[in-house]
């Protein structure tokens, strides 16, 4: 296949960790809200055993923060989600699928409450902050959205904990799950959470001071010797054995939150208000015709660019949105959307991709 090359440009962002990853050996880089994110150092198969075995410093400052603040800074970040965060506490991150009028996703940030009248949404890849700002227009709501210089770095991998450790003493073990705080290192702060998009476990270091974070990212790497630290990008064979969705990928403003698996964040019933809550309990009421599911497929690469077609026989059983050859189910594993009547899994399906037919089957998510 000819390769192709990303010309950058100041539209096309760098980050604070550029060219310390290029000189890692970044082979691929994706683009993800309007910033250069890394896609590969050469070998997606070793960086996922890797992964899954050690640990790893990523740059993901392409995981930009949009900041609410001001008096009503909880009411527009609940008016945009549709899950209840009327109980939600200083120092915890809440998944928040973020919807449309019509129900449909727009994004699936993290939503960090910094203070009572202070959020970041830790994006997804769509233009949010926008969105944000056409809200808090219309109603005159009293905040101000903005996009902080914050610059995302992810300690991942089951040797991360004593990575981080360390580097920053035993109080970083001790946080919980989706819980974040503030570590000194060098005399400089960084908020950190215990996150990341990977199932492996590990942290997410919000940089705010760009110098102060090269220090820390070299100082991982020179620590982290002992515990066969290497570069990493969100890995696509784990995050689709996973489940850990991808929006533009896996789901767009098409799909709505029950369609994506997110009952548990939708909240129908209390009294909060957001924008889509009348779709989502008529879908609630009406139910759904389609949903994601795994697929397993007997190939030994796939490239996915667009939404590939399954078939059981000339039957549209849905489409395939994210694929992966998994070394370790030595099979395809994917993401699909599939039609309500193919949900009991026995049905045989088939892709065509090229000249080349190939069959397999539907599963649940995760897939491991």
């Amino acid at each position: 296949m000819k390769k192709f090359y990303i010309a950058k440009s100041r539209r096309l962002r760098s980050t604070p960790f550029t060219s310390r990853i290029e000189n890692h050996g970044v082979t691929a880089y994706t683009t993800y809200n309007h910033m250069l994110l890394p896609a590969s150092f050469g070998n997606l198969e070793k960086e996922y055993f890797h992964l899954k075995e050690h640990v790893q410093v990523w740059d993901v400052a392409a995981e930009r923060q949009v900041q609410i603040a001001g008096k009503d800074s909880t009411k527009l970040v609940q008016l945009m989600t549709c899950r209840n965060l009327s109980k939600a506490k200083v120092g915890r991150c809440y998944y928040a699928p973020i919807i449309d009028e019509q129900g449909g996703m727009l994004n699936d940030p993290v939503a960090l409450k910094l203070a009572e009248d202070k959020w970041w949404l830790s994006l997804a890849d769509s233009d949010i902050g926008l969105y944000a700002k056409g809200i808090a227009s219309g109603l005159s709501l009293q905040v101000e959205v903005s996009e902080p210089d914050v610059n995302i770095m992810a300690v991942q991998g089951p040797k991360s904990f004593k990575l981080m450790e360390k580097v920053l003493g035993k109080k970083i073990t001790e946080l919980k799950f989706f819980g974040f705080d503030y570590y000194t290192f060098k005399g400089n702060k960084f908020l950190i959470a215990r996150s990341g998009w990977s199932k492996q476990g590990g942290y997410e270091v919000y940089v705010e001071n760009r110098k102060a974070g090269q220090m820390l990212y070299d100082e991982l790497f020179s620590a982290g010797k002992e515990f066969n630290v290497e570069p990493g990008c969100p890995n696509l064979i784990e995050r689709i054995e996973s489940a850990l969705l991808s929006a533009g990928n896996d789901f767009d403003s098409g799909d709505n939150p029950y369609e994506c698996g997110f009952d548990k964040y939708i909240d129908t019933n209390s009294d909060i208000n957001y924008l889509g809550k009348k779709a989502l309990i008529k879908i609630s009421k009406e139910g759904i015709n389609k949903k994601l599911m795994g697929v397993l497929i007997d190939m030994d690469k796939i490239e996915v660019t667009e939404s590939v077609p399954l078939y059981e026989n000339k039957n549209i059983v849905g489409d395939l949105r994210s694929a992966a050859y998994s070394p370790n189910l030595k099979k395809v594993v994917g993401i699909a959307m599939i039609k309500k009547e193919y949900w009991d899994k026995k049905t045989p399906i088939e892709l065509k991709i090229g000249d080349k037919k190939s069959k397999g089957t539907i599963c649940d998510l995760p897939i491991v």
